[in-house]
């Protein structure tokens, strides 16, 4: 609490001199690193040679529990931009730190702001800016991994950009979504390959949701087994 807090304050402090949100990221990347360590939760990452370039991508991953964040932020060597639910914004200090940092506010009641909102973020992945979202929407709340909501798959195929399908195991295990408290424990990421958008219109929306959710519903079993 009190390192987000601290966190949260030099995000906001450092927002006038760094627009594109740099100094930011360092410090949500500092935040999600202390966080692990306080709990003594170990991180296992595979498969980062997967990704090639520097983007712009987009990020999806199952979210398996709360700890799912930190462990992006700590240990995903890109800077990236959250896609988050309009709500969250309304926290005090966490959402102040989240608009500084430019995340990009998701409302999903499908408003004409809402089809503004989404165009403006495509633009901003054409421009280079990576971003990333769990098309589960929250988290799991059995282990399994939930049907994908259609809208990062709709900005992915707005920004034409390379989808970069990520699966998350353990997580569950350190908080899960009933619960305040962390406990110690691993928590294994697997990076796989990118998945291309250009050959995709929305007509084809349906499908690319199933690959990228086959992607990681894979590799989440593979690295399940430990």
């Amino acid at each position: 609490m009190i390192a987000t807090l601290v966190l949260g304050v030099l995000t906001l402090l450092t927002y006038p001199l760094d627009r594109k949100g740099r100094a930011g990221h360092h410090c949500a990347r500092l935040w999600g690193r202390i966080a692990l360590l306080a709990n003594r939760v170990k991180v296992k990452v595979e498969g980062l040679e997967n990704i090639r370039g520097k983007g712009p991508f987009i990020f999806m991953s199952n979210h398996q529990g709360s700890y799912d964040i930190f462990v992006l932020l700590g240990h995903l060597p890109f800077q990236f931009k959250w896609l988050v639910k309009k709500e969250l914004f309304s926290i005090p200090f966490f959402g102040w730190a989240m608009a500084a940092a430019g995340y990009i506010s998701i409302d999903r009641q499908g408003t004409r702001e809402t089809v503004e909102a989404m165009n403006q973020a495509a633009q901003k992945i054409r421009e280079g800016m990576s971003v990333a979202i769990f098309p589960e929407g929250s988290r799991s709340p059995d282990g399994s991994i939930q049907p994908f909501k259609k809208g990062g798959f709709t900005l992915a195929m707005k920004s034409k950009v390379p989808i970069i399908p990520i699966s998350i195991a353990g997580s569950r295990e350190i908080m899960p979504k009933d619960r305040l408290t962390a406990s110690s424990g691993e928590i294994r990421i697997r990076v796989g390959d990118p998945i291309e958008t250009e050959p995709y219109s929305l007509k084809d929306r349906t499908a690319l949701m199933e690959r990228v959710s086959e992607t990681i519903s894979k590799n989440f079993e593979l690295i399940s087994k430990g």
